[in-house]
């Protein structure tokens, strides 16, 4: 019976805006490292598959007039943060972004081939093209590229990527001391890569990957998104707020697989999950109601500013949300966000209400049992191949998760009571991808 695949999604303080308000949070944990051990730890005790961090690359991440009521606005740097916590894990999976639209794949591959042998075989990276446009500026650029360039370049940004990946066979290092042969010429592969946006000639000066290659991932839920997951990501993060949602988004992204010449089950499709659980509904929906009332509405309207893409700060929270055209430059949930709020005929405060506590994910409030029952549906029924959870605040949320969740989806043999294998695609049951050398050998010799 396959097996539930769960990822945690590591944020400071927690997944809801107002999270670092609460008395029991880890408001300092932007800058303690030791709270993302305890993360680390916890998730390792939960028998989690990966730990994944998510990144901007400016402070501004919501209209400035509303800076100082952030949620945080400087964090630790997520690949010192993984490369650090390499050390304090055994099993899990490390995984964090890096951008398409301002990093260099040579330089991307080296880092991230390095993490993957520093581990064992646990390393992942996840290309985004980055959507806030505040942060060009931070890369001598006037101003953030449109879409549909910024993907021209991921496109071919993750092609030099898993190239470079390949720039060696898994035995090149002979090491021979008596020959003074170090490796074998023949097993180094140049990539010389001349592209319209990359120039890269290889081949990258670290060994191949334990796994073949580290764990690529990918997060855009556009048209461009699904189809360079399907083209070449190992696991896709979603978010659904539904059922039927999530069913059409696994299904697309599945079925685009064939044409690149892929199994379904070589991509993972993994929605984002929040859970509030406790032994009984009242005290789940009381936890929740907690964290709701400590939304100060400056921040919320900021933060539906920001989703949205438009300037709703000044405004009255509980006026109708106005009639707005979706950005769709700012991500998908923009135009699904102001759907919902017309749909619901909601307020503006109801909106950011909403959205305050998973960011437009998939939100469960109750029981063990009730959470394994939705968990499970999604589950066995064309939606997910597990979840990404982000849990509304940390320490608490997430060790309940661990404590009360995991346990019931063991008892229904839906998940796994030990780790099983060594490395990142093992724990996610993915293939070893074949060097696009010896794939090149093998159709020649036929």
């Amino acid at each position: 019976m396959p097996e539930m695949k769960l990822g945690l999604f590591i944020r400071p303080t927690g997944h809801h805006i107002a999270s670092w308000r609460h008395p029991n949070a880890h408001d300092d944990a932007n800058v303690n490292f030791d709270r993302f051990i305890n993360m680390a730890e916890t998730a390792e005790r939960g028998l989690f598959d990966m730990l994944f961090s998510a990144d901007t690359n400016t402070a501004w991440t919501t209209v400035d007039s509303a800076l100082n009521r952030q949620h945080y606005s400087a964090w630790l740097e997520p690949y010192t943060l993984m490369t650090a916590l390499a050390a304090h894990t055994q099993h899990i999976g490390l995984v964090c972004t890096r951008s398409t639209s301002f990093d260099e794949p040579y330089t991307v591959a080296r880092m991230f081939a390095t993490l993957d042998l520093i581990t064992g075989g646990r390393g992942g990276v996840n290309i985004v093209t980055t959507g806030n446009g505040r942060s060009a500026l931070n890369y001598s650029q006037d101003e953030h590229l449109a879409k549909p360039e910024r993907y021209e370049i991921a496109d071919e940004f993750v092609d030099v990527l898993r190239g470079l990946w390949d720039s060696w066979d898994p035995d090149a290092f002979v090491r021979d001391r008596e020959t003074s042969t170090f490796f074998e010429w023949d097993k180094m592969h140049v990539l010389n890569h001349k592209g319209k946006h990359f120039q890269v000639e290889g081949p990258l000066n670290v060994p191949r990957s334990p796994q073949g290659q580290p764990v690529l991932v990918q997060a855009g839920a556009s048209e461009q998104g699904r189809e360079l997951a399907a083209k070449a990501a190992d696991v896709i993060f979603g978010a659904s707020q539904s059922i039927e949602i999530a069913q059409e988004f696994y299904a697309d992204v599945k079925s685009r697989l064939a044409r690149h010449g892929r199994q379904p089950d070589h991509l993972k499709v993994l929605p984002g999950l929040s859970v509030t659980v406790a032994e009984t509904v009242e005290e789940a929906q009381a936890k929740f109601d907690e964290l709701q009332d400590l939304i100060h509405p400056d921040h919320g309207l900021a933060f539906l500013s920001r989703r949205i893409g438009h300037d709703l700060t000044g405004m009255d929270p509980d006026i109708p949300m106005p009639d707005l055209p979706a950005v769709d430059d700012v991500g998908t949930r923009s135009g699904q966000m102001l759907e919902l709020a017309k749909r619901e005929n909601w307020t503006l405060r109801q909106l950011y209400q909403h959205f305050a506590a998973a960011r437009g994910h998939m939100l469960l409030i109750g029981t063990p049992s009730m959470v394994a029952d939705t968990m499970q549906e999604w589950f066995e029924n064309g939606a997910c191949d597990g979840f990404n959870i982000i849990p509304s605040m940390f320490p608490d949320e997430f060790e309940s998760f661990v404590d009360l969740v995991v346990p019931e989806l063991q008892r229904r043999g839906l998940y796994r009571t030990a780790y099983e294998g060594n490395t990142l695609r093992d724990r996610l049951s993915l293939p070893e991808p074949m060097s696009r050398y010896a794939a090149a050998s093998a159709s020649a010799a036929e």
